[in-house]
C-alpha cells in the first residue's frame, strides 16, 4: 500500500510539497542516527541537529552555489561552539561532536540532491528512475540472494548477504534502468541505461552496506520501528542515500537541457 501511495505522492506533488516531505523524512532519519549513536545525555543536542539537518534542506532547492556550503558552516560553527560550553565530558565529547555532524554529511547532503533532483525539468522521471532501480535492486538480490547464494559477501557487515545475491541484484538495477528508459525515460539510450544500471545499483548496494556498519557499531539490529516489521526509516533509505546524488549528477551533466 506504501508503495502507491509514494507513486501518487511524486507523480501528482509540486516541488514545494515534494520538499516538505524530504525535510520531514530527513528529520525523523537524523532523530534515528542519533538515538542509535549518541548517548542519553546527548539527545537534547541530538534533536537540535535533527531540527537544523531538516532545515537545511529548504535551501537546495533555491540554492544559488554558495548557501549550501554557508549553511554547513554555520551549523557546524554552532554545535562545535554549543559543544564547547556543553562539553560534559572532555574525554568524548570530540565523538559525540563528530557523530552529530556525521549527520548532516550522511543525510542531509544526499536527501538536499533528491530535492535537487525533483526540481529538473524532468525531475518526476528522474525520481522515478533511481527508486525503480534500487528497488529492482533489492528484489533481485533477495530473490537471487536466498535461493543460491552460497558464498558471503561481507560476513563481518552483513553476514546475510552473499556474492551471488550482489550480482543477480545488479542485474536487477539494469533491468530496472532498462524498464525505466524503455517507459517514461526515451531520452536515454542504450549507454545510459547500461551506465546507471551499473553505477547506481553498486552504489545502491554499498549504501545499504554502509548503513549496516553503522548499525552493527551502534549495537542495533534496527534503525527504529517507524515502519512495523520494516524497521525503521533509515532501514528504507539506506540504498537510496548512495544513488540520488550521482543520478543528479548525471542528468545535469549528460542531459543539461533535459536536466536543468
Amino acid at each position: 500500500m506504501a508503495l502507491p501511495l509514494l507513486v501518487l505522492f511524486i507523480f501528482y506533488s509540486g516541488p514545494r510539497l515534494f520538499n516538505g516531505l524530504v525535510c520531514l523524512v530527513t528529520f525523523l532519519a537524523l532523530l534515528e542516527l542519533y538515538g542509535m549513536s549518541l548517548p542519553l545525555e546527548r539527545r537534547s543536542e541530538g534533536r537540535m541537529a535533527a531540527v537544523a539537518g531538516a532545515a537545511m534542506i529548504l535551501i537546495f532547492p533555491t540554492a544559488q552555489g554558495i548557501l549550501v556550503p554557508g549553511g554547513l558552516i554555520l551549523l557546524f560553527f554552532f554545535f562545535g561552539l554549543l559543544f564547547l560550553f556543553r562539553y560534559r565530558n572532555l574525554k568524548t565529547v570530540s565523538q559525540h561532536l563528530a557523530l552529530l555532524l556525521f549527520g548532516f554529511l550522511y543525510l542531509s547532503l544526499p536527501l538536499g540532491h533528491l530535492s535537487l533532483l525533483r526540481n529538473l525539468p524532468m525531475g518526476r522521471e528522474w525520481v522515478f528512475l533511481t527508486i525503480l532501480i534500487i528497488m529492482a535492486g533489492d528484489t533481485a538480490a533477495y530473490f537471487i540472494g536466498s535461493s543460491i547464494g552460497r558464498h558471503r559477501l561481507y560476513p563481518a557487515i552483513s553476514p546475510k548477504k552473499s556474492v551471488e545475491g550482489a550480482i543477480g541484484g545488479l542485474a536487477g538495477s539494469l533491468g530496472g534502468a532498462f524498464l525505466a528508459k524503455w517507459v517514461f525515460l526515451p531520452s536515454l539510450d542504450f549507454m545510459d541505461a547500461l551506465i546507471l544500471g551499473l553505477v547506481v545499483g553498486s552504489f545502491g548496494q554499498l549504501g545499504d552496506l554502509f548503513e549496516s556498519m553503522l548499525k552493527r557499531g551502534c549495537g542495533v539490529k534496527d534503525s527504529g520501528a517507524i515502519i512495523p516489521g520494516h524497521g525503521g526509516i533509515l532501514d528504507r533509505l539506506d540504498s537510496l542515500l548512495f544513488a540520488f546524488p550521482p543520478v543528479f549528477y548525471y542528468a545535469i551533466l549528460v542531459f543539461p537541457k533535459e536536466g536543468i
